[in-house]
Formats: C-alpha cells, structure tokens, sequence
C-alpha cells in the first residue's frame, strides 16, 4: 500500500495531475535550482486547506519541516495522514505544531492482527 501512495503522489503532482482530480501539491526538502525553482510544485496553497499524506510516520521530522514550509507560502495545515505509524513519537511532534496525526493501521495494530 505504501509504494501506491508513492505512485498516487508522482502521478497525482506530475504535469496533468491538476487536471485529474483534487489538487495535489508535491513538497521537496529544498526549492530546486531549475525548472520552476518552487519548493511546493502543483496547486497554489496560499489561503488553503492542505492535508498533508504520508506513506510512513516514525518521528516524524519531515512532515513538520514540510508543514513549516507549506505555512510559510500561506497553506492551512491542521492535520496529517499517514498509512503505518509507528508510534515512535510522531503523533507528540506533530501535535506540538498544532498538527493531528490521522493514521490508517498503527505498527501495533499490525502486529495484533
């Protein structure tokens, strides 16, 4: 399921990908230094609502740096979504940036299952 969220998220965010469906915006870890030189390609974020999907959380690090940066371009951001967590302190990180982790299965719930 993790590699189908990678796959939704490059088909989603390539050049037709605001044509297609809701709109999606794909976040580096920097703004590249070609092509449009964004740090946030595809949809505008200015003013808007934006979840942020994560395939795995642990501590998660990255969708707060990731957060921090879609805030700066004036993006909305109150919760996150994730397939797997594994309950390694992502959920407490998030929730200090006023963030609410939504996860599908949790680690542990895998491993009662």
């Amino acid at each position: 399921m993790a590699s189908e969220v990678r796959q939704l998220r490059h088909r989603r965010c390539g050049p037709t990908g605001r044509y297609t469906g809701p709109p999606c915006v794909c976040v580096g870890k920097q703004a590249k230094a070609y092509g449009t030189c964004r740090l946030a390609e595809g949809a505008e974020v200015a003013g808007r609502r934006v979840l942020v999907v994560e395939d795995v959380v642990t501590s998660d690090g990255q969708i707060v740096l990731s957060t921090a940066d879609l805030r700066g371009l004036g993006a909305q951001m109150h919760e996150a979504l994730c397939v797997i967590d594994r309950g390694q302190g992502g959920t407490d990180a998030l929730a200090a940036e006023g963030i609410r982790l939504l996860s599908l299965p949790t680690a542990e719930d895998l491993r009662t299952a």
